[in-house]
């Protein structure tokens, strides 16, 4: 929540403002947010006596009921607008939709919604009084800390946002019981990316219990060695807290020179250019990799550090290198992040290894250079250096492969949402998109992020909803009636 205190004066020529605004929210590490018996959650909705909850339809498939009884045993009337984000459908028109379920619920000013979900869900539902509960390794590592909400635009990502803090934020790690694999491989990067950086003897704890880090959901599966456990809430609580230490003197990102930007500066354009794109934590891994080859042929990283975090790279599955990472790539994202970041690279190296250097004076032959070392170094490496799982499938919502339509209807209805905004009678989009038996070459995929037993889908048909935006776009709800 923020407060804000000013000043006015009056000048020769008129009036000058100076205006100071407090940012104040929580987090709170509660296992089983959702369990009965944890009335924290439900105490924040007591004096609205109901709750608007925006949620991924993921999610909401191996949660949905317990939330509902949740509630419901609270005497708290429940709405739930199920949304599908993927990195392309991160847009305005699945924005718009949210705000539509809100109009429809009649949503006072300082009524929170709640916002559940992974990183991308909480980016683009947090344009208003939210409360957080994120689900993936992502979400509640990075996502939370952040009080950035923004959408894509065309192929950059974040494009269009603001800046709005939570009012409190619940880390429930049991999320991570029904997670996939995969996406707890994806969101590993992003602690790769804080201790590398910022914070050694968590990069020493990953370094030791990577690979049973993954296997057992960061120590919640049901058998995980107290061991890996207890590792595990080591790492996440000092992981969150060090980002927070690094981000809170800099919420509005007023300053560019940011540690936690490592694996940011030419990530965007992996995660966006190849037409199955790469998870986040996959697209990062490749910038943290290329990035530490650029220091290590600087010498700002020794070469036992360089294969020690290439190592640690390749364990955890994580990409360094994809095919479509070339010189022309490497320029377009060079150009990009430049205007991103007033015209200066800033790219953040380790040096050494969980200490920070910023990169500026770096040329266009210096980067291509440690680009063509960094390919043959990764010839070493299994798989040339390709990760796991390293592209969007079902378990991603929003899109995949197979549901191009859907994609094109998104599209399609951000160009009229932008020429249409306000118009009364309204145009329709695309209605029809499917997606299709399997998924990226697979016939059974999980229907959700999270997975707990319930039945796979063996090809999933949505629709796009004939319902109504209020900028005068009908026919788009983002898949699905709030």
């Amino acid at each position: 929540m923020s407060d804000l205190t000013a000043s006015v004066l009056e000048t020769k020529n008129g009036f000058h403002v100076d205006g100071y605004e407090k940012i104040s929210y929580d987090f709170t590490f509660l296992d089983g947010v959702f369990n009965i018996e944890n009335r924290q959650l439900a105490e924040c909705y007591h004096k609205w006596g109901r709750v608007l909850a925006v949620t991924d339809m993921n999610v909401f498939d191996v949660y949905g009921e317990q939330i509902e009884k949740y509630f419901q045993h609270y005497n708290l009337d429940l709405k739930v607008h199920k949304t599908k984000i993927g990195e392309k459908a991160k847009t305005i028109p699945t924005f718009l939709s949210i705000v539509d379920s809100m109009t429809e619920f009649g949503i006072y000013r300082k009524e929170p919604v709640l916002v559940v979900g992974g990183g991308l869900v909480t980016d683009v539902a947090g344009n208003t009084n939210f409360i957080r509960v994120p689900t993936t390794v992502i979400g509640l590592i990075d996502a939370s800390v952040s009080i950035k909400v923004a959408v894509n635009y065309g192929n950059y990502k974040n494009r269009l946002g603001a800046y709005h803090a939570p009012m409190h934020t619940f880390l429930d790690f049991t999320f991570l019981r029904t997670l996939p694999t995969a996406q707890i491989r994806n969101g590993f990067a992003e602690l790769i990316k804080i201790s590398s950086c910022s914070h050694l003897p968590t990069f020493d704890l990953l370094d030791k219990y990577c690979e049973q880090l993954i296997s057992t959901g960061f120590g919640r599966t049901d058998g995980a060695p107290v061991e890996v456990r207890d590792a595990a809430d080591k790492i996440n609580r000092e992981g969150i807290h060090e980002m927070l230490k690094l981000e809170t003197p800099n919420l509005h990102e007023i300053g560019l020179d940011r540690v936690i930007a490592y694996g940011h500066t030419w990530s965007p354009m992996h995660e966006l250019v190849p037409e199955t794109p790469l998870r986040h934590g996959h697209a990062i891994s490749i910038d943290m990799a290329y990035s530490a080859t650029l220091a290590n042929n600087r010498k700002l990283l020794s070469d036992e550090e360089h294969h020690r975090i290439l190592k640690l790279f390749s364990r955890a599955g994580l990409s360094m290198d994809h095919p479509q990472f070339d010189e022309d790539i490497l320029d377009k994202g060079t150009q990009a992040i430049l205007k991103t970041r007033d015209g200066k690279l800033r790219a953040a190296v380790p040096n050494p290894l969980g200490s920070c250097t910023f990169l500026n004076d770096v040329s266009p032959k210096e980067l291509n250079a440690a680009l063509r070392r960094h390919k043959e170094i990764m010839k070493g490496y299994p798989r040339n250096g390709e990760g796991l799982e390293a592209f969007v499938d079902a378990s991603d919502t929003g899109y995949t492969e197979n549901n191009q339509k859907e994609v094109d209807a998104l599209e399609a209805a951000a160009e009229k949402a932008g020429s249409l905004n306000g118009s009364m009678d309204g145009t329709n989009v695309v209605h029809g998109g499917k997606i299709m038996d399997g998924v990226n070459g697979h016939d059974n995929v999980h229907i959700n992020g999270h997975s707990n037993g319930i039945p796979e889908a063996n090809g999933i048909a949505e629709k796009l909803a004939n319902g109504g935006l209020t900028n005068g776009v009908n026919g788009f709800t983002n898949g699905a009636k709030a």
